[in-house]
C-alpha cells in the first residue's frame, strides 16, 4: 500500500505542477502574433500531451524512488524538473523565446541523461521518459524556430 501511495502522490504532484505552470503562463496575444515554424501543432494539443507526459514523469519518479543506488538519478531527475518548471515562465511569462531556448536545451540534456542513467537499473523508468524526450526535442525545434523567425 505504501508503494501505491507513493506512485499516486508523485503522479499527482507532477500533474499539479504542470497544471499550475500552464495556468500561470497561458500563451496570449503575444504568442499568437509570433511567426510560427512549419509543423507547429494546434494549440489545443499541448494540454493533453503535457498531461500524459506528467503522468509518465511522475511514474518514472516513483519507479526511481524505490531503486537502490538512486541518488544520482534522482538528482538528474530534479535538475530536469527545475528546467521544466522554469521554461513556461521564461518563454510565455517573460515573453522571452531566447531565454526559453537557453532553458530547454539543458532540460533536454538532463532528460536524455536520465534515460541513459536509468536504462540498466530501471528500464521502465527510462522508457517512461522516452516520449518526454521526443516531445521536448520537438519543443526545442519549435522554440529555436520561433527565435529565428522572430528576431
Amino acid at each position: 500500500m505504501r508503494k501505491l501511495t507513493t506512485y499516486i502522490l508523485f503522479v499527482a504532484a507532477c500533474v499539479a505542477i504542470g497544471v499550475l505552470s500552464g495556468i500561470a503562463n497561458m500563451p496570449g496575444e503575444w504568442y499568437q502574433a509570433l511567426e510560427k515554424p512549419p509543423l507547429n501543432p494546434p494549440n489545443w494539443i499541448f494540454g493533453p500531451v503535457w498531461a500524459a507526459l506528467y503522468v509518465m514523469i511522475g511514474t518514472a519518479l516513483a519507479e526511481t524512488w524505490f531503486d537502490e543506488n538512486n541518488r544520482n538519478r534522482l538528482i538528474v531527475f530534479g535538475l530536469q524538473g527545475i528546467f521544466n518548471i522554469c521554461w513556461s515562465p521564461a518563454f510565455f511569462g517573460m515573453q522571452n523565446p531566447v531565454l526559453g531556448l537557453a532553458i530547454i536545451v539543458p532540460m533536454l540534456f538532463f532528460i536524455l541523461l536520465f534515460i541513459a542513467m536509468s536504462w540498466n537499473p530501471n528500464r521502465k523508468a527510462a522508457l517512461l521518459f522516452v516520449p518526454y524526450a521526443i516531445w521536448v526535442s520537438f519543443a526545442t525545434y519549435l522554440n529555436l524556430a520561433i527565435v529565428l523567425l522572430n528576431p
